[in-house]
């Protein structure tokens, strides 16, 4: 819900008063367009690793996704009307542009994954539940919390994928692998812009770490224990497969391990976000995007290549 016009002036003064620097703001990215075409019967349910319920977990969190998306979109187009500096509210549009082609595409491979017998109509309920009920109600200084701590996940995630490129290779699934490369990719691009937003119109740090719980509580738990319905969902028998339970530890590693896996692994990334002086750019990606935009984009060779379809950046406007 908008703001009343009184409360919006309020809003404006209290942000007003709130400085913040942005010498570590990063240039302008690009708005991708891409088109996927997914085919349901070549999605491998396996494609994370040869591991049904660690690839059960990226399915989930491809259907939770599409929401939280859409929750940074509308606090990023609300708050942009509140900046002042023109390159930050350039970057919010292509923050924004982004996203919502993140969202579109997830929803699109979300549609394939129904055919494949996953539960999306029961997690789009309750994503829907939570978002519509919770996190979407609060108010609007507690969701520009949310939105940067949901996008510092986002990025954690990015750079464990970047550092573990093998990953997205152990499955012969060519669209899978290029919508998490192109989804981890602008995920790293765009990883300050909430941030910045955040600080230039709050840089309350106490509500910067309240935003931080939630984010915490949905990504890794939540939408980790609705992944553990997947693979009975989609194959009941697995309930009874000897095989099936014996490989659970090893999924649980690839998510949780603390040597290798996505979120042990990376506890430090995520927990540093509690530093009171922490910025997203304090962990430099920039050799990763350098690298990785050569392999992805490059006019013959990238992987993305085949898949997209416009590219361009927004204007510079005052």
């Amino acid at each position: 819900m908008l703001f009343t016009k009184p409360i919006k002036k309020a809003v404006t003064k209290a942000f007003a008063a709130a400085p913040f620097s942005l010498d570590k703001q990063s240039p302008i990215i690009p708005i991708r367009h891409m088109k996927f075409d997914f085919d349901p019967k070549l999605l491998d349910p396996k494609f994370y690793m040869n591991a049904e319920l660690a690839s059960a977990y990226f399915a989930s969190l491809s259907i939770f996704l599409t929401r939280g998306e859409d929750l940074v979109i509308d606090t990023a187009r609300y708050h942009r009307d509140f900046i002042t500096d023109p390159l930050l509210k350039q970057r919010v549009t292509s923050l924004i542009g982004q996203e919502a082609i993140h969202s579109k595409m997830h929803e699109e491979l979300n549609d394939a994954f129904l055919e494949l017998d996953l539960p999306v109509k029961l997690f789009r309920f309750l994503a829907g539940y939570v978002f519509e009920y919770g996190l979407e109600r609060l108010p609007q200084p507690m969701k520009l919390s949310l939105m940067a701590a949901i996008e510092h996940f986002t990025a954690v995630l990015a750079e464990y994928m970047m550092n573990h490129e093998e990953i997205f290779f152990r499955s012969q699934d060519e669209k899978q692998r290029a919508i998490w490369m192109w989804h981890m990719l602008e995920e790293s691009e765009h990883k300050d812009i909430a941030f910045d937003v955040y600080q230039t119109l709050s840089n309350n740090y106490a509500l910067r770490i309240a935003g931080f719980f939630p984010a915490l509580i949905t990504i890794l738990m939540l939408i980790s224990a609705a992944s553990i319905l997947v693979p009975f969902y989609r194959k009941p028998s697995n309930l009874v497969s000897l095989k099936y339970w014996k490989e659970i530890p090893y999924n649980f590693r690839l998510i949780f391990g603390l040597k290798d896996g996505v979120y042990g692994s990376t506890l430090g990334h995520i927990f540093d976000y509690l530093r009171p002086d922490f910025h997203p750019n304090d962990h430099d990606t920039s050799e990763f995007l350098a690298y990785y935009k050569e392999k992805l984009l490059n006019p013959e060779t990238g992987v993305l290549t085949p898949y997209m379809t416009k590219e361009f950046y927004p204007a510079l406007r005052s």
